[in-house]
């Protein structure tokens, strides 16, 4: 989240993912960091266990939503 708020920062578009287990932890990131509402796309946990399929499925279920915060905004 960190390096995502500081390449915002620079101007150069950044598109933070992250399992929707650790939304608490990255809203909390981005409120220390000034940013309360800073954008970001969730995946569902867990990706560690996922089988090339599922990680698939996963990363077309954020597309559009990568899309909107690299280039739509």
């Amino acid at each position: 989240m960190h390096d995502s708020i500081t390449l915002e920062q620079r101007g150069i578009p950044s598109a933070y993912i992250c399992t929707d287990l650790f939304e608490p932890t990255v809203k909390a990131m981005a409120e220390a960091q000034g940013l309360p509402s800073y954008p970001y796309a969730a995946v569902q946990h867990p990706i560690g266990r996922a089988t090339d399929g599922e990680l698939r499925a996963k990363a077309q279920s954020v597309v559009d939503r990568v899309y909107e915060l690299l280039i739509a905004r």
